[in-house]
């Protein structure tokens, strides 16, 4: 990490329980970042749970409480207060306090990792928004970059970003003409605004030679989770857009509403859409794996504070009656959706088809602040069932899906600067985005074979075995001297 001197004093001071929190600073996004905080600890009950899991936010608080004050360097205290007054003396333009501070604190939580940040009053409310999925914006969820541009995770169903072209893996450079910098993030962001107002969106998109310009008008926001429909007769579909606190009751109303449609027996198998899924709330895709598996692990997150540790398991109670199960992902579907596709997969309870998942294998811990503001904060690692950590590497599907020349380029966890390191080998190269109807019509076919007997990966596509190496004839004896 290339933290400084400076943000390194800063970031002491930052835990000490009894530092004023006089300092705002920046990122609200369009949509509440849900792939930022996808898999944030939430109070909601964990079904799976054995014990009540420790608040990860209190864990961070008593850390820092028995953190002695003594351990702060007082030659780097002094060196900061030295550059501030340096800064606020000397720059060729006068700066305002505040704004210096709000400077330091947006440079220390921007070189930890891509995900954690300091969220204004303001930002703090719209990020809570992004739970209860209604807000005023265009409908996507995006990634801000060190320099302020934004990267597109995925737009929204049926948002108007989506209306509008959006793809997931743009990379919006400028809107409304003025290109994107730290300070566009300043309030609530440069594509949130008032319903009916329209903002343009300069995109640069990975296999066009010319940015793309587009209109988007702004609405308010409602965008439900789940939907499902019998796409075949006995078969089931479900898309899951992110999760939100109503996801998990929302998934088990769908199933129920599917299984009464597809009348008999109920359903004869089950495909979940998570393409293009940015995640959510880590209790919500939890709460789901826990309707489909009988038993076995679900999640568990590590970090170095071990007393915030927790492990989610399965409770009995399979709602699909160990019927199959097909989990459909591309490079889109990160975090929150690659702890779902992970348990099911890792059990054995679906098949898992599609592209290489977006990688964002951390936790984000958000911590109120006595002043309206929050610091959100990467505080652990998820692992899947099996102890794998898919930081900066994804799930690779059992099943991959030719995406038809719709690869993206750099487009994932490992490409973000400053991002957590991986377990293992990161280069296990990008995914795809797997957009419109040819991806859910190979998954169905997937599905119809796992109902009719078959096997998850056929025959045909599995990888021969390697016969064992003849072995070498023995030398023939040479006749002495």
């Amino acid at each position: 990490m290339r933290a400084s001197l400076l943000t390194l004093a800063l970031a002491s001071l930052l835990v000490l329980p009894a530092a004023a929190q006089e300092v705002p600073p920046e990122p609200p996004q369009d949509a509440p970042p849900a792939t930022q905080d996808a898999g944030e600890p939430v109070d909601d009950a964990a079904p799976a749970e054995p014990e009540a899991p420790v608040d990860p936010a209190e864990a961070v608080r008593q850390e820092s409480d028995a953190s002695p004050a003594s351990t702060v360097p007082l030659e780097e205290i002094s060196r900061f207060v030295l550059v501030f007054n340096a800064v606020r003396a000397g720059h060729v333009d006068e700066v305002d306090d505040h704004e210096l501070m709000q400077a330091a604190i947006r440079g220390l939580l921007l070189d930890l990792d891509p995900h954690s940040a300091y969220l204004q009053r303001s930002d703090a409310e719209a990020f809570e928004e992004g739970t209860t999925g209604a807000y005023e914006g265009i409908g996507v969820e995006v990634m801000q970059l060190p320099d302020g541009r934004m990267r597109v995770v995925a737009p929204m169903d049926d948002s108007p970003a989506q209306r509008a072209g959006i793809r997931s893996g743009d990379l919006i450079v400028a809107v409304d003409g003025e290109a994107l910098t730290l300070d566009s993030h300043e309030g609530r962001g440069p594509l949130r605004g008032p319903p009916g107002t329209e903002v343009g969106v300069t995109i640069v998109r990975e296999g066009e030679a010319e940015p793309l310009e587009l209109r988007v008008a702004r609405a308010v926001i409602r965008s439900p989770s789940v939907r499902g429909s019998i796409r075949e007769p006995g078969f089931g579909y479900v898309r899951v857009a992110g999760f939100q606190v109503d996801t998990a009751s929302d998934f088990g109303d769908t199933l129920d509403r599917l299984n009464a449609e597809a009348g008999g027996a109920g359903l004869r198998g089950l495909l979940i859409d998570l393409r293009s899924n940015p995640g959510g709330l880590l209790t919500s895709a939890v709460q789901i794996a826990d309707d489909l598996l009988e038993t076995g692990g679900i999640v568990s997150t590590r970090g170095r504070i071990q007393v915030g540790d927790t492990a989610f398991s399965a409770t009995p109670g399979d709602r699909m009656g160990g019927r199959p199960v097909v989990v459909l992902v591309d490079a889109g579907s990160a975090s929150a959706s690659e702890v779902l596709a992970g348990a099911l997969g890792d059990n054995g309870r679906a098949c898992v088809v599609g592209s290489r998942t977006f990688g964002k294998g951390s936790v984000q811990t958000v911590m109120p602040l006595d002043n309206g503001d929050a610091v959100k904060l990467t505080t652990a690692r998820y692992y899947t069932p099996d102890g794998t950590s898919i930081q900066a590497r994804g799930i690779e599907p059992d099943v991959v899906i030719d995406g038809k020349g719709e690869a993206v380029g750099v487009f994932g966890e490992a490409a973000l600067r400053g991002h957590l390191a991986a377990d293992g080998d990161e280069d296990n190269g990008p995914g795809e985005v797997l957009a419109g109807e040819e991806p859910v019509k190979a998954a169905m076919a997937v599905l119809r074979r796992l109902a009719e007997g078959g096997s998850c990966v056929p025959p045909e596509a599995r990888p021969a075995p390697q016969s064992a190496p003849e072995p070498e004839p023995e030398p023939e004896p040479q006749p002495g001297p």
